[in-house]
């Protein structure tokens, strides 16, 4: 087990689901209103469709939704947000992407370095640990009731590069490029998925122990309590015991 995904599946095991529920809000909004600046119609906008689906996977009201896409294209006064992304090393030898939208740079690059520094890791330059990773697609739907064959078909068809079985999830990798165009086709067949994006997939993992792992965690939920911050990618591997134990405690 490995990655973004595995730590996302224990946190929301964790509990916290109402506490995390503004901040998952906060930063869907603000992918909504940058999307929206190419072009506010979703139909003519892959990424903005992409931000509408995670949105009501979410369960986010339909006026807030539109709020949002009215601010990212005009109609709408609001924040102008940037992307940035930052990289850096974590705990037992660990490299981390993250990837925000900031209105403010000086603040989000204190806030994500605080994070680095306090949990035993330091943040590096641009491009320091990007080498490790791959930028790829990743489609995510449930695998409740859609059989792994028809889901490997129907990905296979679309272009997709790989799928995988996680948690009560079917996984769909896709080229970088080719995201929108897998996900359009998939919908096609299979209907909207939990979640499109892109994401930065490890070339090779680095396997942490428990204690690692219990600071990873708190760096991790350190960084995403930023609402500057969209994402968090690493390159760490756990056990099924260390990914229980975890579980357990958090």
């Amino acid at each position: 087990m490995a990655g973004h995904s595995q730590f996302k599946n224990i946190m929301h095991r964790k509990g916290a689901q109402d506490k995390k529920r503004a901040k998952v809000f906060t930063k869907i909004i603000r992918e909504l209103t940058v999307a929206a600046r190419q072009n506010p119609d979703p139909e003519a906008n892959p990424r903005l469709r992409a931000a509408v689906t995670s949105a009501k996977s979410a369960n986010m009201p339909k006026e807030t939704m539109e709020r949002a896409i009215k601010k990212g294209s005009g109609a709408e006064s609001g924040d102008n947000y940037e992307e940035v992304r930052y990289e850096g090393y974590g705990p037992g030898g660990t490299a981390f992407i993250v990837e925000a939208l900031t209105d403010n740079r000086n603040r989000t690059g204190s806030d994500v370095r605080a994070a680095f520094s306090k949990f035993g890791g330091n943040l590096g330059e641009t491009n320091c640990v990007a080498f490790m990773f791959s930028h790829i697609g990743e489609i995510r739907y449930s695998s409740d009731g859609v059989p792994q064959e028809k889901v490997f078909e129907a990905a296979l068809e679309a272009g997709g590069e790989d799928v995988r079985e996680e948690t009560n999830e079917h996984v769909i990798e896709t080229a970088f490029e080719q995201l929108y165009t897998v996900r359009d086709e998939l919908e096609k067949k299979l209907g909207l998925p939990q979640s499109s994006h892109h994401m930065w997939k490890p070339h090779t993992t680095v396997d942490v122990n428990h204690d690692t792992a219990v600071t990873l965690m708190k760096l991790i939920d350190a960084l995403e309590d930023s609402d500057d911050v969209q994402n968090v990618f690493g390159n760490y591997a756990l056990s099924e015991d260390v990914a229980k134990s975890l579980s357990e405690r958090f």
